[in-house]
């Protein structure tokens, strides 16, 4: 069997594998164009598609893993083996991360091979009902309440508006603020100067990737901004939200203003993983996720 032809991932890539992305309900955050070619340097994200599916694979410290292939379901086990037989020429053994629990048990089923599956907890994405995150009614809810009125009574005169061409270029000094405080912060953190770049290259093209986004004016500079867009029919999904960590409220007003104004008409929020990391654990359980999307990787024995 022939190996997989992988390119790399390209910004004139992206009307092919949002045909595959919106093909099926795919839950999980990585699973659409921006959060891929935001992160496909750092991850070296390539692509092919033969027979009606796409494969991917990612790269992270010399170990070489497969993306779930997008297909419908009655091609997985075609696609497995097509993967099986590109890593096994690269001299590799086929690893699979981030799947859903769907080709989870598609790969427990496999005939040809058996796998060693495990979660990856660090992974999961935390998906918020919509109507929550805007009213924030509720005991469990209470003390985002009380930080986002403290906001409103310390800066009446914060104003959110929608990521438009005329505030880019706020947004963007805004970021490079955020980015001074945490490079004194983690300066050993490789992730925060690729976030970094990954943010200003979508800014820069912000309508090409179809996004909606949000930001909070306040004394003539932008304090706080997000963009997101549909990850499936009733989820959106947040891929960045940024504030000032000085200015109290500005979080929860961000986060509050962008779902009111862009994603009301959505049930649920996703706001992706935590990584691992406790503080970011802690502040996205905080908010009571109203489920989790499993993730899962795998390994051929």
């Amino acid at each position: 069997m022939s190996t997989i032809k992988f390119q790399d991932l390209q910004k004139d890539d992206k009307p092919l594998l949002d045909s595959y992305f919106h093909s099926a309900y795919y839950e999980n955050s990585h699973f659409n164009f921006t959060n891929l070619f935001m992160w496909r340097e750092p991850y070296r994200i390539q692509w092919a598609e033969e027979d009606g599916i796409l494969f991917m694979t990612c790269e992270w410290e010399g170990e070489l893993m497969a993306l779930q292939p997008f297909c419908d379901s009655a091609k997985y086990e075609e696609a497995i083996t097509k993967f099986a037989a590109h890593f096994d020429h690269m001299g590799k053994p086929l690893v699979f991360m981030g799947i859903e629990k769907h080709f989870a048990d598609a790969l427990e089923a496999y005939s040809d091979a058996k796998f060693e599956i495990e979660e990856d907890r660090d992974n999961w994405d935390y998906v918020y009902l919509a109507e929550k995150l805007i009213t924030l009614s509720g005991r469990k809810l209470h003390s985002k309440k009380n930080h986002l009125n403290a906001f409103r009574k310390l800066y009446p005169e914060a104003e959110y508006l929608p990521i438009t061409a005329d505030i880019i270029t706020a947004c963007k000094i805004e970021l490079n603020n955020w980015y001074k405080m945490r490079v004194q912060d983690e300066a050993n953190d490789p992730f925060i100067g690729w976030e970094r770049k990954a943010i200003l290259e979508v800014l820069n093209d912000f309508d090409y990737f179809g996004l909606k986004g949000g930001a909070i004016r306040l004394d003539n500079r932008i304090i706080a901004f997000t963009f997101g867009e549909p990850l499936n029919l009733d989820t959106a999904v947040i891929h960045v939200e940024k504030a000032d960590p000085d200015i109290r409220g500005a979080y929860p007003a961000i986060n509050q203003g962008f779902v009111e104004h862009a994603w009301s008409t959505m049930t649920y929020i996703n706001r992706e993983e935590d990584m691992g990391h406790e503080g970011l654990r802690k502040a996205k359980e905080s908010y009571k996720p109203e489920k989790m999307v499993e993730k899962f990787n795998a390994r051929m024995k």
